[in-house]
């Protein structure tokens, strides 16, 4: 079909060949004067009138109506101008558009009208059988659908089982569907061709006739035995629950074809769900490799904690082809960080386009590898530049904002902490995360009264919240403040996880504000055993310090300081304690 343009200059062109055939017709039938010429001699064309058709009956006003009918989904405005539209066209394709959109209304008389009215122009049998097969199948007549249909297999158009299948994957009754699906597209009827076998037998797995799909994926496998249908054979089986059968199908069709991507990715992806790693990646490390290749076979040494095969993938994927490089700078920063290159990784992730869906993963792994290189100044800069590109985008903005809290909470700059948690909630007021964050921080500053306030807040929201009830109960406790409060928090936190070392150290030191000397050296004893950690080694040699087992606190104090040689709250005891 011409476009509205096309048509609208074939119009203006016509207007304007008029025009001069008039003019010239006009000098020819004005006899010689030897007088002046009149005014209206003089200009001839000043007295030609051109008609202007009606809206109805302009060609080009109707498609143009129709079209912007569709765009704006109102298919019923758009099939009325298309009606109007194939009367005055001699264009086949305008009365096929008519006929479409008069089925997609359920308005027979229209549909009925514009496919007499395509015939009229030059349908092809082929195209007047499937529209009026949809017809058909469209008001439930059964008959009339398998007489239409059978024309159309029958026609000899070499897109007819194409045709065939929009009928029946377009309709709106799915058992009506598969019941001509079934008796018409058998195995005698079907051509020579294993990519109309294969489409029958897709659409008959989508209408539910799993044992015709099978039926005809086993006979195109017998009749064609190409790659593609042992690979849909396999997926049957894969999807009927034989997993054995699917793989032994997907090898088959790996060997017939073993160039093909697809066919080893899916194959590779089977094995390593099923644990079979090695086997997996020895499938994929033969033949070409693309970016989904060296994805699949990273992710599968991943799986087997195999280092050197990580190493390899990162090496070969490093010198591929600057495209697959170029789609692939995540996974190769990723790969740069398992294997501890964090300078690569930054050069790999600096290099992730910015439309990739993994640009804005890429600029967070960018600042905690910069934090982690002692670039601290420059981490925070960059996510500040990403609190501000992705200000329309609630879900990343949040997420810049915890990162850049996190970190500098590893730099123990608490007040720069608690704003970034602030902002952060200000994007998502209720994030229990969040709120877990900035208590911390808040309670490192000895802002008491605020971390109690957003550990409260965080167990309104999440009332079953382990970390937060153990976080609250031993700020209290730590404050020397309802204790009642603290003991029950903590004894509910260490139900839930009676083996967990900071939930025990919370516990053990709650004893210690409410007298329990002894209890509070037996549970951080054990607390300081099985973790070894700073804070924890503190509180457990405080409580032998004030027990008067002097010696041995400074011994846990002299393995604090080995753990961790600037722990704050080493120093700040140590100062109560030795004043």
């Amino acid at each position: 079909m011409l476009s509205g343009t096309g048509k609208f200059k074939q119009v203006r062109q016509f207007v304007a060949v008029g025009l001069v055939v008039l003019g010239m017709v006009g000098c020819a039938a004005v006899p010689h004067r030897s007088s002046p010429p009149s005014k209206a001699s003089q200009q001839p064309l000043a007295t030609v009138t051109v008609a202007t058709p009606d809206a109805d009956h302009d060609l080009l006003a109707q498609l143009m109506a129709g079209e912007l009918a569709l765009s704006g989904a109102d298919l019923k405005a758009a099939s009325q101008a298309y009606d109007k539209a194939m009367a005055l066209s001699s264009d086949p394709d305008v009365a096929g558009k008519a006929a479409a959109l008069g089925i997609a209304i359920h308005d027979p008389e229209a549909a009925r009208r514009a496919i007499d009215r395509w015939q009229a122009l030059g349908a092809t049998p082929a195209q007047l059988a499937q529209a009026r097969a949809q017809l058909a199948v469209e008001q439930g007549q059964t008959d009339e659908a398998r007489r239409q249909l059978s024309l159309l297999i029958t026609s000899g158009d070499k897109d007819a089982w194409r045709m065939f299948g929009r009928v029946l994957i377009g309709s709106r009754d799915p058992a009506l569907a598969a019941n001509l699906l079934e008796s018409l597209a058998t195995p005698e009827h079907l051509p020579a061709d294993p990519k109309a076998w294969l489409a029958m037998s897709e659409l008959g797995e989508q209408l539910g006739r799993h044992a015709y799909a099978g039926q005809i994926a086993d006979g195109a496998l017998k009749r064609f035995g190409t790659a593609e249908t042992y690979a849909w054979a396999a997926q049957l089986k894969l999807n009927n629950g034989d997993r054995t059968g699917g793989l032994t199908l997907l090898r088959q069709a790996q060997v017939k074809d073993p160039t093909n991507i697809g066919l080893r990715l899916t194959y590779a992806s089977l094995l390593g769900q099923s644990g079979q790693y090695s086997q997996a990646a020895h499938l994929l490390e033969k033949g070409p490799q693309n970016a989904q290749t060296y994805a699949l076979r990273a992710a599968l040494a991943a799986n087997a904690k195999d280092n050197k095969s990580l190493g390899q993938v990162y090496q070969q994927l490093a010198q591929a082809p600057d495209d697959v490089r170029t789609s692939s700078a995540y996974l190769l920063g990723q790969l740069a960080e398992v294997l501890g290159k964090k300078d690569e990784a930054l050069k790999w992730y600096d290099q992730v386009p910015d439309d990739d869906d993994h640009a804005f993963d890429a600029d967070l792994r960018s600042a905690i590898l910069l934090q982690d290189l002692g670039r601290s100044a420059e981490a925070h800069q960059q996510l500040a530049e990403m609190q501000t590109d992705y200000l329309d985008q609630p879900a990343q903005l949040r997420r810049a904002y915890e990162v850049d809290a996190d970190l500098y909470l590893r730099d123990k700059r608490y007040p720069e902490a608690t704003d970034a948690f602030s902002h952060a909630l200000q994007v998502a007021p209720d994030d229990p995360d969040l709120l877990y964050g900035r208590g911390l921080a808040y309670a490192e500053i000895g802002k008491i009264d605020l971390a109690v306030a957003d550990f409260r807040h965080l167990l309104q929201v999440k009332p079953n919240d382990i970390d937060a009830s153990n976080a609250l109960g031993f700020t209290l406790a730590d404050a020397d403040r309802d204790l009642a409060e603290a003991e029950k928090l903590i004894a509910t936190a260490r139900a839930a996880k009676p083996n967990d070392p900071s939930i025990a150290d919370s516990w053990g030191w709650l004893q210690y504000r409410l007298g329990n000397l002894n209890e509070a050296v037996a549970v951080l004893r054990n607390a300081w055993q099985t973790g070894k950690d700073a804070d924890v080694g503190v509180h457990f040699g405080e409580v032998l310090w004030k027990q008067g087992d002097r010696d041995q606190a400074q011994q846990v104090f002299d393995q604090v300081r080995r753990i961790d040689p600037h722990n704050a709250n080493l120093q700040q005891t140590l100062k109560r304690l030795e004043p």
